[in-house]
């Protein structure tokens, strides 16, 4: 092989060139070629072409390496980030692949399938070319569908397959897309009902087209796949397990250390609930006084009030941090909050804005079919979607991307270091004193006490661990889905759609849940490490500047490269 080069960073930024030209869903996040109208090749081939790309970047990356071993230079620290990021993603990605998990990556949230809707909630709608793209898309969908049905069908035949409490999550899910649960439109009429009267009969036309295909993708997952998939047990066992947990954190996962450590975090966590309760109710438990805040505490009424509302904190977040804690400048300013399209997770979630900023970054709120929403949970939970979490973090890297490669910011992103940064942004602005309001402080704590269950249901089930004497739940049983709801239902606030959605979401996507938690801790170690180190002389804000330059880290690195800020 010729000698190369190449650096960490051109390799990585080919590396995304490869992928965008491969798959339209990361070109249409990226904010490329708002003409393409292309579907993610969700087939086989399509699964095996990324691992290809996956296998050449590696090879490329191994060839730079050596080039620098023989000529004795070496990379800059900025580059040698880049690198280990690189390698230690397309591993990953890769050990999943050879595993055949894509064969069964069926699940209510983050699946293959949800790109298929997801993609048009990214596309640009202000021009007739833009529609043609979104008409072009929708008529590509039903052969996205049959690659995946393939996909599906080749786990079928290699005994790889998820459980069927996921078919039926997802065939549900399918009912809301179609607007067979309800009888209404479905969702793509509803998506194209706001285009030019010149282009409706060609969208509408695709949107049927579109909805007919996924009514009958569902009618084949219940009449091919869940016969299949009869007697596949909700947990995935170990192996299967720590490699998600390794995709998810950029770790490799001591699942007994972060199981104890979690109990910890719970009892310590509880105590401080129990304290904020008496706050808001004296003489009340956590659990009558979370009751009593859902029936009696601030509300707003209506799905646009609470898209307003919390448009509104988001907003007042950005002006009291700018110029204080954060540099909040440009177009980084811009976030939107939105209410998720009918079929999604019981989750709010975030999308990042485009490279150019020309689509903004987004939040959202499920409603699942509420009218009358309490607020003393969310306030935190828009802290983590907005700003100073998910917006703030993955817009300054955005912001970054001449000196970033774009792959640090984009493709090769962690969703532990994301996670535990938005997890670490609800702390800080409880520390900032955001959260006085007792309400709104146990909102916080509730949110905090999910993320810890999140560790401990998440690997209790899939490793079917003991839950240990002094938790004052069950000690000594293993854990179970319906050990985890009961659990979940009397130690955190949320309500029984959510809380199943919660269950079956940690089920489905097996070590993603623990990411936040995790996260959250490295984050926190850096930055105690760093003020260790600094002592006088650590300013939170510089920190907070620099942190946010880096790009994404795993776990395995991040705690000490943000000690040494």
């Amino acid at each position: 092989m010729a000698d190369t080069p190449s650096t960490p960073r051109r390799i990585a930024d080919d590396h995304v060139t490869q992928v965008a030209a491969l798959d339209p869903m990361a070109s249409t996040r990226l904010g490329l070629r708002p003409e393409d109208d292309r579907q993610p090749d969700l087939s086989p081939d399509g699964f095996a072409a990324l691992a290809d790309v996956a296998r050449r970047t590696l090879s490329a990356l191994d060839a730079a390496e050596r080039y620098g071993e023989k000529h004795g230079t070496e990379f800059a620290a900025a580059e040698r980030n880049c690198a280990r990021l690189l390698r230690e993603r397309l591993t990953a990605e890769l050990a999943q692949h050879e595993a055949g998990d894509h064969l069964r990556e069926l699940r209510n949230v983050g699946s293959p399938l949800h790109r298929v809707r997801g993609i048009f909630t990214l596309m640009p709608t202000e021009t007739d070319e833009h529609w043609a793209a979104v008409a072009g898309r929708l008529r590509n969908l039903p052969g996205a569908l049959d690659g995946y049905r393939a996909t599906l069908s080749e786990g079928i035949a290699r005994a790889l397959l998820c459980a069927p409490r996921q078919v039926h999550v997802v065939r549900g899910q399918l009912a809301a897309w179609t607007g067979q649960d309800t009888g209404g439109p479905s969702w793509f009429a509803t998506f194209v009902a706001s285009a030019p009267d010149r282009l409706r009969t060609e969208l509408d036309a695709a949107a049927e087209r579109a909805t007919a295909a996924v009514a009958g993708f569902r009618d084949w997952l219940r009449t091919a796949y869940l016969p299949a998939a009869d007697g596949t047990p909700d947990a995935v066992g170990r192996e299967r397990y720590l490699r998600a947990a390794r995709w998810a954190t950029g770790a490799a996962l001591d699942p007994a250390e972060a199981y104890a450590w979690a109990w910890e975090e719970f009892h310590r966590t509880h105590a401080e609930m129990r304290a904020e309760a008496a706050r808001v109710l004296p003489g009340a438990g956590v659990r009558e006084t979370m009751d009593h805040l859902n029936r009696h505490g601030h509300a707003v009424t209506g799905e646009e009030n609470i898209r307003v509302w919390l448009q509104q904190i988001m907003d007042e977040a950005i002006d009291a941090l700018d110029g204080t804690h954060f540099d909040i400048s440009g177009p980084i300013r811009r976030v939107e909050t939105r209410i998720a399209p009918p079929g999604s997770s019981g989750a709010p979630y975030y999308t990042g804005p485009s490279l150019d900023f020309s689509r903004p970054g987004r939040t959202y709120l499920p409603t699942l079919g509420q009218q009358t929403f309490p607020t003393w949970e969310m306030v935190s939970t828009w802290y983590h979607e907005g700003v100073p979490g998910h917006h703030l973090q993955t817009a300054r890297w955005t912001a970054e991307a001449d000196r970033l490669s774009a792959y640090q910011i984009t493709l090769g992103a962690v969703s532990a270091d994301k996670e535990g940064w938005a997890l670490y942004a609800e702390r800080l602005m409880d520390e900032l004193g955001f959260l006085t309001d007792p309400a709104r402080r146990l909102g916080y704590l509730d949110k905090q006490m999910l993320r810890i269950i999140r560790v401990i249901v998440d690997i209790g089930m899939h490793l079917e661990q003991a839950i240990p004497a002094g938790s004052g739940f069950h000690p000594g049983a293993r854990w179970t889905p319906d050990l985890a709801t009961a659990f979940m239902a009397a130690r955190h606030g949320s309500d029984t759609a959510r809380r199943t959605s919660e269950i079956d979401r940690y089920l489905g996507w097996p070590g993603q849940a623990i990411g936040y938690k995790l996260g959250e801790r490295a984050w926190l170690e850096g930055r105690a490490a760093a003020r260790r180190r600094l002592g006088a002389d650590f300013d939170l804000r510089a920190w907070h500047t620099k942190a946010l330059a880096l790009g994404s880290l795993g776990l395995a690195d991040l705690a000490d490269t943000l000690a040494a800020l």
